[in-house]
Protein backbone atom coordinates (compact mmCIF):
# COMPACT_ATOMS: atom_id res chain seq x y z
CA UNK A 1 0.00 0.00 0.00
CA UNK A 2 2.99 2.39 0.45
CA UNK A 3 3.38 2.60 -3.98
CA UNK A 4 3.71 5.92 -4.75
CA UNK A 5 1.21 7.29 -7.51
CA UNK A 6 3.15 6.93 -10.93
CA UNK A 7 4.11 10.41 -12.22
CA UNK A 8 1.93 10.15 -15.21
CA UNK A 9 -1.36 9.73 -13.62
CA UNK A 10 -0.18 12.77 -11.21
CA UNK A 11 0.57 14.60 -14.42
CA UNK A 12 -2.89 13.30 -15.98
CA UNK A 13 -4.72 14.61 -12.57
CA UNK A 14 -3.62 18.08 -12.68
CA UNK A 15 -5.02 18.66 -15.96
CA UNK A 16 -8.52 17.46 -14.77
CA UNK A 17 -11.34 19.42 -13.46
CA UNK A 18 -11.54 18.75 -9.83
CA UNK A 19 -14.04 15.54 -9.15
CA UNK A 20 -13.22 14.32 -12.05
CA UNK A 21 -11.32 10.80 -13.43
CA UNK A 22 -10.92 10.56 -17.15
CA UNK A 23 -10.33 7.56 -18.89
CA UNK A 24 -6.06 7.63 -18.79
CA UNK A 25 -6.55 7.87 -14.54
CA UNK A 26 -9.43 5.21 -14.40
CA UNK A 27 -6.82 2.78 -16.50
CA UNK A 28 -3.84 4.13 -14.39
CA UNK A 29 -6.18 3.41 -11.48
CA UNK A 30 -7.32 -0.16 -12.34
CA UNK A 31 -3.57 -1.16 -13.35
CA UNK A 32 -3.38 -1.55 -9.51
CA UNK A 33 -4.16 -3.53 -6.65
CA UNK A 34 -7.37 -3.33 -4.69
CA UNK A 35 -5.91 -2.23 -1.89
CA UNK A 36 -3.86 0.49 -3.40
CA UNK A 37 -6.46 1.27 -5.71
CA UNK A 38 -8.51 2.59 -2.96
CA UNK A 39 -5.65 4.35 -1.03
CA UNK A 40 -4.77 6.17 -4.31
CA UNK A 41 -8.41 6.51 -5.64
CA UNK A 42 -9.12 8.66 -2.26
CA UNK A 43 -5.90 10.68 -1.89
CA UNK A 44 -7.20 11.73 -5.44
CA UNK A 45 -10.38 12.97 -3.69
CA UNK A 46 -8.81 14.57 -0.94
CA UNK A 47 -6.08 16.45 -3.00
CA UNK A 48 -9.34 17.41 -5.25
CA UNK A 49 -11.68 18.49 -2.32
CA UNK A 50 -8.88 20.28 0.00
CA UNK A 51 -7.99 22.20 -3.79
CA UNK A 52 -12.09 22.75 -4.25
CA UNK A 53 -12.67 23.77 -0.44
CA UNK A 54 -9.75 25.49 1.50
CA UNK A 55 -8.81 28.23 0.22
CA UNK A 56 -5.17 29.41 -1.27
CA UNK A 57 -4.48 25.39 -0.89
CA UNK A 58 -2.93 23.58 -3.84
CA UNK A 59 -2.33 19.99 -2.76
CA UNK A 60 -0.07 18.34 -4.96
CA UNK A 61 0.67 15.27 -3.05
CA UNK A 62 -0.80 12.99 -0.30
CA UNK A 63 0.43 10.80 2.00
CA UNK A 64 -2.05 8.64 4.02
CA UNK A 65 0.19 6.31 6.60
CA UNK A 66 2.70 9.21 7.87
CA UNK A 67 1.48 9.53 11.17
CA UNK A 68 0.03 6.29 11.78
CA UNK A 69 -1.25 3.18 10.02
CA UNK A 70 -4.60 3.33 7.99
CA UNK A 71 -7.36 1.76 9.21
CA UNK A 72 -8.54 0.03 5.60
CA UNK A 73 -11.44 -2.18 4.68
CA UNK A 74 -12.16 -3.95 1.39
CA UNK A 75 -14.02 -0.75 0.62
CA UNK A 76 -12.94 2.24 2.70
CA UNK A 77 -10.08 3.63 4.50
CA UNK A 78 -9.48 6.12 7.78
CA UNK A 79 -6.33 8.13 7.79
CA UNK A 80 -6.13 9.61 10.89
CA UNK A 81 -2.22 10.10 10.45
CA UNK A 82 -2.10 11.76 6.90
CA UNK A 83 -0.16 14.38 5.46
CA UNK A 84 -0.52 16.65 2.84
CA UNK A 85 1.63 19.10 0.56
CA UNK A 86 0.58 21.82 -0.87
CA UNK A 87 2.91 25.03 -2.08
CA UNK A 88 5.96 23.07 -0.83
CA UNK A 89 4.22 23.17 2.71
CA UNK A 90 3.68 20.04 4.22
CA UNK A 91 0.01 19.83 6.44
CA UNK A 92 -1.61 16.85 8.94
CA UNK A 93 -4.62 15.61 7.69
CA UNK A 94 -7.32 12.78 8.58
CA UNK A 95 -9.61 11.34 6.15
CA UNK A 96 -12.84 8.72 6.45
CA UNK A 97 -13.21 7.32 2.32
CA UNK A 98 -15.43 4.98 1.06
CA UNK A 99 -15.54 3.76 -2.12
CA UNK A 100 -17.53 1.40 -4.85
CA UNK A 101 -16.48 -2.56 -4.90
CA UNK A 102 -14.27 -1.48 -7.89
CA UNK A 103 -12.41 1.42 -5.49
CA UNK A 104 -13.29 4.14 -8.06
CA UNK A 105 -16.29 5.54 -7.48
CA UNK A 106 -16.31 7.70 -3.86
CA UNK A 107 -19.67 6.73 -1.70
CA UNK A 108 -18.67 9.12 1.45
CA UNK A 109 -15.62 11.39 2.03
CA UNK A 110 -15.15 13.04 5.54
CA UNK A 111 -11.79 14.87 5.84
CA UNK A 112 -10.40 17.59 8.26
CA UNK A 113 -6.98 19.85 7.59
CA UNK A 114 -4.69 20.03 10.65
CA UNK A 115 -1.72 22.33 11.07
CA UNK A 116 1.50 22.92 9.42
CA UNK A 117 4.44 20.08 10.18
CA UNK A 118 7.28 21.88 10.79
CA UNK A 119 9.77 21.56 8.20
CA UNK A 120 12.31 20.43 11.28
CA UNK A 121 10.14 17.47 11.07
CA UNK A 122 9.92 16.53 7.62
CA UNK A 123 12.89 14.43 7.59
CA UNK A 124 11.76 12.64 10.77
CA UNK A 125 8.67 11.52 8.69
CA UNK A 126 10.31 11.30 5.04
CA UNK A 127 8.54 14.33 4.17
CA UNK A 128 10.31 16.39 1.14
CA UNK A 129 9.89 19.38 -0.50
Amino acid sequence: MRHLLPAVLLVVMSAVPSFALDSAIKRQLNALAPEERLEQRCDIEAMERIAAEQKGMRPDKVIAYTFGEPQVTENSIKAAGAVFRSSGEWYKLKYKCRTSEQNLTIQSFDYRVGEKVPQSQWGQYYLYN
